[in-house]
């Protein structure tokens, strides 16, 4: 496997891989990562559909990218997927599958037809004083030590980075910025995160800088993330002959290991109540995603508050990556990343309303129709002075295929889940959906006496704990993520969040494609590049851009004589072009 830049690669075909058509594949999950490494099996590795099998723990696809009309809860959704334009390896794959909206269109075509004519873009990214503008202003708020802290971050090498946290390398100065509070409740970090993942994410996505303060750098799916992204690539899987075999928990891949070759044998299973498993050969593939930011969520209702169940059990993913791990070092080390889960969890909610009493209120905030069908909030809404560090969303609606005309469907979550709430004097973490949604609509601004009976009656909230949901994120070293495909390995491969990748960040739709195309190209040889992560880090336009970005728009102080020195070289039409001297 090697990564290539540039459309030469992107849009050759593969030849054949040599021997192909002895070859079968087992994939362990059926999240997006697996969907897609079982994509990518069949288009570029050109494997027979019918020699791939998907072994899924539940009853339905997705992994965490769900969307569903439960019949007694009723509309679920653990999250939400901002998505970028340069997801290389996401819209790689998307391209090649069809939309089931658009006719004679592809997955890709509809998104991007879709973001060009409702683009993106907030009006209102946080409030403060219930439902009042929050004032941010489009303003980063870096002092000047907040922006040095943030250079030596950015410049600093993965190794010095290891095992610290944000707070390490970050000082007070920085986290009292509206950058902080842009990023956090974006991107869901806390002070305790790796401060590796926060440079990864600083590099990742700089060109994007300027697009932070009103989400203008966001695109997002017409529904939720499983009705257009997931049941469009499973439609074509089924189509191509791959059978997903659901309820089968697999507990373990055993190896043959050996100084010089380590060769998955088994799959370890069960099924039915009952242990159960394939051998498998080294002419058979394997693919496991290792860990899972949703493992263990547990749902309440409007009436009932979510378990907070951090306890892993046989079955569970993070079991079987320990499983896997104790086999060889080279397989990860999974504690760091679920062994403190009181340190990973938060908890969301979805929230419906079910007449015309609320909307209102989100109206005034968002300036915009929420019923138009077009772009509402643009992406969270922060309530700044929320205990709870409180966001929501409401994203085009409908957002379920099935959602009436006159419902919203509303996405809260807390990020401080531990401290009780400005209006509701519990942690969210021990609240109903009832209770959060009055806390809700006090940061919303409606009228104290009216919040009691518009709880009750005017929404329902299905709140959801999450003990893992920011696993991904804890400090580590090298070695505690394994690679894609291990040193010596023959037949098998990682996929997912929780496996090192040449700088890409964690947390994204792209991180688990990217990491589905390392591995089907590794195992089988394929004859093309994997698009390099968007080399935005490299380009001295994007960076001179993010840097007046962060500034507010200040100046640099240069002296006159060597801007004038500048301005004969194209060293000092960039700095004007971007409005830095």
């Amino acid at each position: 496997m090697y990564h290539s830049s540039g459309n030469y690669e992107a849009f050759a075909r593969p030849r054949t891989p040599a021997g192909v058509a002895e070859k079968s594949a087992y994939l362990v999950g059926a999240g997006l990562a697996s969907l897609a490494a079982a994509a990518f099996l069949i288009r570029d590795g050109q494997m027979d559909g019918k020699r791939i099998t998907i072994l899924e723990a539940s009853a339905i696809s997705g992994g965490a990218l769900d969307g569903i009309n439960d019949p007694d809860k009723g509309f679920l959704i653990r999250g939400g997927r901002e998505m970028e334009n340069h997801f290389e390896c996401l819209w790689d794959l998307f391209r090649s599958i069809p939309s089931l909206e658009v006719d004679n269109a592809s997955v890709l075509d509809e998104f991007y037809w879709l973001n060009k004519d409702d683009p993106n873009y907030s009006l209102m990214r946080a409030t403060q004083n219930r439902g009042h503008d929050g004032h941010t202003d489009g303003k980063f708020t870096l002092t000047s030590k907040a922006q040095l802290d943030l250079l030596k971050l950015f410049l600093r090498r993965d190794e010095d980075l290891e095992n610290k946290t944000i707070s390490d390398v970050l000082g007070k100065g920085f986290r009292n910025s509206n950058f902080w509070l842009y990023w956090r409740t974006m991107f869901a970090f806390e002070e305790w995160h790796s401060a590796l993942e926060m440079k990864r994410y600083v590099q990742r996505f700089v060109h994007h800088i300027g697009g932070l303060p009103d989400f203008s750098a966001l695109k997002f799916t017409k529904y939720n993330q499983y009705e257009s992204l997931v049941l469009p690539l499973v439609r074509w899987l089924e189509d191509h002959g791959v059978t997903i075999q659901y309820d089968t928990k697999v507990t373990n891949v055993v190896f043959d290991i050996t100084a010089a070759r380590k060769v998955a044998r088994r799959i370890d299973w069960i099924r039915d109540g009952r242990p159960g498993g394939i051998e498998v050969t080294e002419n058979d593939l394997v693919f496991v995603t290792n860990g899972s930011c949703v493992e263990n969520s547990d749902w309440g209702d409007h009436h009932t508050a979510p378990r907070f169940d951090p306890d892993i059990g046989d079955g569970s993913v993070w079991a079987l990556w320990r499983n896997i791990a104790r086999q060889d070092p080279s397989f990860g080390r999974p504690e760091k990343f679920c062994g403190d889960p009181e340190k990973t969890a938060w908890e969301s909610s979805s929230l419906t309303t079910l007449d015309d009493k609320i909307p209102p209120y989100i109206e005034k905030i968002c300036r915009r129709d929420p019923f138009s069908g077009r772009v509402v909030t643009g992406g969270i809404v922060t309530a700044r002075d929320s205990s709870w560090l409180m966001s929501w969303t409401v994203n085009r609606q409908p957002h379920f295929k099935s959602q009436p005309d006159d419902e919203l469907v509303v996405w809260v979550y807390g990020l401080l889940i531990d401290r009780p709430g400005d209006f509701v004097d519990k942690p969210m973490r021990d609240c109903t959906g009832e209770e959060i949604t009055r806390e809700w609509l006090y940061h919303l601004g409606v009228p104290t006496e009216q919040i009691p009976e518009l709880a009750a009656n005017s929404a329902n909230c299905v709140p959801c704990m999450m003990p893992f949901i920011t696993s991904f994120f804890m400090p580590r070293r090298a070695g505690d993520r394994p690679a894609v495909v291990p040193k010596n390995v023959v037949n098998f491969a990682f996929l997912g969040q929780f496996v090192e990748t040449e700088r890409d960040c964690v947390f994204t739709t792209e991180s688990s494609v990217r990491t589905a195309m390392e591995a089907v190209y590794t195992l089988l040889g394929v004859e093309r590049g994997v698009p390099e992560v968007f080399g935005s880090v490299y380009d001295v336009r994007a960076l001179l851009n993010a840097t007046i970005q962060m500034r507010d728009g200040k100046k640099l102080k240069v002296p006159k004589l060597l801007v004038r020195a500048l301005d004969r070289t194209v060293i000092g039409q960039l700095l004007r072009r971007y409005r830095l001297v």
